[in-house]
Parts: structure tokens; C-alpha cells; sequence
């Protein structure tokens, strides 16, 4: 069975944001989104310089070696931060989450850093589908048990990348296609403000992927839309 993917992309810099610190890559075969850590030096620099590197590596790969293959890109887009800072100390400290997905044929890799998402609903004509999210939120809140009861923890991000090796490796998590399939990658600007539900319920709905990309970032804007917000929407469907 040959598949092929259909994607859209959508950023708003929201209601709040001085600057939209999110940057996105759409290609044929990858698809990445990156948020600049806000509060930090040129987040808008980070997730940028980690996107054009990424955007080199859209290129047909063999599926077994689509895993290898995203992390090695990541390993080069992190070197790449790392020698943006080396030639301008001003700055260090920079950093980006990353969510990213890369296609051969039916087989495809999730990578992720942070707490950007990567979402599946899997669409064969009922609206009973349940939503899978794909990636792991590396924050501390998630990591700890009874975070909850830990003061000042809070949603503090356990990974990200910022041109270091220790400890900020990606999540590769490998994933079967199926035609119906429909996968979301956003920035928390999107999953911090719409519940789950709410996620669920465009992402089954009729319409393209351009469509509900813009149904998506709709909903965030309408309730507060106080971060910065990036979604790609991706289909799968039979040849």
C-alpha cells in the first residue's frame, strides 16, 4: 500500500507577544515546529536557526533508517546553535523545543524536545476516534511524581535544545501510517490554552488540513491567545 500526506502550517504571534518566538518548516518529506524559549535570550533566533538547519534534511530516506536519520539532523541543527553563540556570546543562553516528523511511504519518526506536541487521530469514518498524543512532555511538572505538591515547580521545561549534548537529546518514537490518519505537531501556545477535547474535536472534523489548521488556531486566539501559537496539520491518505 502506497500513502501519500497532504500538510498545512498556521503561526500567529498571538495577543500578547511582542514577537512570534515560534518558527515552523514545512516540507515533502519533514515537517518541524519550534518555540523559542520566551523569557530567554533570541528565542526567535533559536527556533529559527533550528528550523533552517532541519529544512536541509527534507529528503527521501529509507525507512529504516528514518530514526537515525532525524537524530543526526537534530544533533547538526543543535551544533548549529551552538555555533551561532560561539560567534556571538551575546547569545548564550538561547534555546528552543522542537517537535518534528519525518515520512518514508507508510513508516514515519516523531522526534521531540520540550513540550511542543505531536498529536495522531486515526479517521476511518467514525467520530469515535480517539486522539494519541505522540510526544512527551519533558517538563518537570510531568517528570515528578506528586509534582503537585511541590511548590514553585511549575511547568518548567526538563529539555530543550540550546546547542548542548548533556541531557537534551530527542524522543524518537517510530510510527506506522494508515490512510485516515491525521497528525497534529504544535507549540504549547496551542496545548496550554485548548483542552484536549477541544483538540480532539477539530482534528476530527471535516475539512482540509488547511482548514483545520486555521480552526485550530482560531479556538486558541478566541481563549486568550497569550502565547505565541504554530500547528501543522497533516493528512494521510492511500495513492
Amino acid at each position: 500500500m502506497t500513502v501519500i500526506v497532504e500538510a498545512a502550517s498556521r503561526t500567529h504571534q498571538g495577543l500578547v507577544r511582542r514577537r512570534n518566538e515560534d518558527s515552523h518548516s514545512q516540507g515533502q518529506w519533514l515537517f518541524v515546529v519550534a518555540d523559542g524559549l520566551g523569557g530567554h535570550v533570541a528565542g526567535d533566533i533559536a527556533s529559527s536557526t533550528v528550523t533552517t538547519a532541519l529544512a536541509a534534511y527534507d529528503r527521501p530516506v529509507p525507512a529504516k533508517d528514518l530514526a537515525n536519520f532525524l537524530g543526526q539532523a537534530i544533533y547538526q541543527a543543535s551544533e548549529a546553535l551552538r555555533r551561532k553563540v560561539r560567534a556571538d556570546p551575546e547569545l548564550a543562553g538561547m534555546g528552543t523545543t522542537l517537535v518534528a516528523l519525518l515520512c518514508s511511504g507508510s513508516e514515519a519518526v516523531v522526534a521531540n524536545v520540550g513540550d511542543s506536541r505531536a498529536y495522531l487521530i486515526r479517521r476511518h469514518g467514525s467520530r469515535d476516534s480517539a486522539m494519541l498524543q505522540i510526544s512527551e512532555d519533558h517538563t518537570y511538572q510531568h517528570l515528578v511524581a506528586n509534582a503537585d505538591k511541590v511548590p514553585n515547580l511549575g511547568e518548567k521545561l526538563a529539555r530543550f535544545l540550546d546547542g548542548r549534548n548533556d541531557g537534551r537529546s530527542p524522543d524518537l518514537t517510530p510510527l506506522h501510517l494508515q490512510p485516515g490518519d491525521r497528525i497534529l505537531l504544535c507549540s504549547d501556545g496551542l496545548s496550554s490554552y485548548v483542552p484536549g477535547e477541544q483538540i480532539r474535536a477539530a482534528l476530527d472534523s471535516d475539512g482540509s488540513p488547511g482548514d483545520i489548521a486555521d480552526q485550530l488556531v482560531t479556538v486558541a486566539v478566541n481563549q486568550g491567545g497569550h502565547d505565541n501559537i504554530t500547528v501543522i496539520v497533516i493528512d494521510v491518505a492511500q495513492r
